[in-house]
């Protein structure tokens, strides 16, 4: 497999798995009930390390080879729509004018890609952002709304205009600024968006929403075995990573069309123990399901065992 992926064209499990995640993300529209009507994704990377002894045409960052995985994240619809393989010396923020972008959705971005450019080229397009803040950004508050609810964390709602040498020229228009407190963490954010329009609890609601992106990144490094790879070569590795992609929009499809009361993982896990067992999906996935409930139900009431011999123990 190592030497047959050093010829393979990366670019074809690419196409393959673009094709799944539109034909996932079509059949997964409209099953979860979302508090905006907007499309919301989600855009961040993770680093996968390599050995730069065996993985020789990888460059270092930060004293570490490897490569990185840029994944636009339905939100909605819990599926990747948009993913790039590059070196790990690229920064993320070099990345953001891949992204196809479309009209009136939103995409939510960490304080790396705090970049008043590709900012401003995503508000010519027509869509909306919601960014955290990198570092300190000199401004003018062009109007203060005076708004601030300590129920919700919201501290401050403001318009403002960067007065900045650079991001003056790169960002002219007004943008948004919110500063939220999170109770839970003890900490405050700042958030830029350049909708004006969408309430300040719904702006941090919205970058909340960011962690999906890195619960796929964990979900697939721990299920995919993409920290591991057969090959070496640079066309092995987005060969193993793309295939990784296909087999989570697979497994997407299977559970959205067959077994709507099993997770992601449950299904997976069955499809990964019944690789030689001759049987419908369906009937598979269905006698399976069965299993996993009483399974389930086990570990419920193990667990309320535990948690009563507990409590007389915990008081005393």
């Amino acid at each position: 497999m190592s030497k047959a992926n050093e010829q393979r064209d990366p670019r074809i499990f690419e196409e393959y798995a673009l094709k799944l995640i539109s034909i996932a993300r079509e059949k997964r529209t409209g099953l979860k009930d979302f508090f905006i009507s907007n499309n919301v994704y989600a855009f961040d990377s993770t680093t996968i390390s390599l050995c730069l002894s065996v993985f020789w045409w990888t460059k270092l960052h930060h004293g570490k080879s490897g490569v990185k995985v840029h994944t636009l994240f339905d939100v909605k619809n819990s599926i990747p729509s948009f993913a790039i393989i590059t070196g790990a010396e690229i920064h993320d923020s070099q990345v953001m004018d891949q992204i196809p972008y479309e009209v009136d959705s939103f995409y939510i971005f960490d304080r790396a890609y705090m970049d008043t450019k590709q900012l401003y080229a995503i508000d010519k397009v027509g869509a909306f952002f919601v960014v955290r803040e990198k570092q300190r950004m000199v401004y003018e508050v062009v109007e203060d709304k005076r708004y601030n609810n300590p129920k919700t964390g919201v501290m401050s709602d403001t318009l403002i205009k960067l007065t900045g040498q650079k991001t003056k020229k790169q960002y002219s228009k007004p943008l948004r600024r919110i500063v939220f407190y999170d109770k839970e963490k003890n900490r405050t954010f700042v958030f830029y968006t350049n909708n004006i329009e969408v309430s300040a609890e719904d702006v941090a609601l919205l970058y909340k929403y960011r962690w999906s992106v890195e619960l796929f990144f964990k979900w697939m490094k721990q299920h995919l075995r993409i920290k591991e790879f057969y090959g070496t070569t640079e066309n092995a590795v987005k060969i193993q990573v793309y295939a990784a992609i296909t087999t989570y929009c697979l497994v997407s499809i299977i559970e959205t069309e067959m077994a709507e009361e099993m997770t992601t993982y449950e299904v997976l896990r069955v499809l990964s123990t019944s690789l030689l067992i001759k049987m419908p999906l369906r009937q598979l996935l269905s006698s399976c399901q069965e299993e996993l409930l009483l399974e389930n139900k086990r570990e419920i009431i193990n667990n309320n065992k535990y948690i009563q011999l507990e409590i007389p123990f915990d008081e005393w």
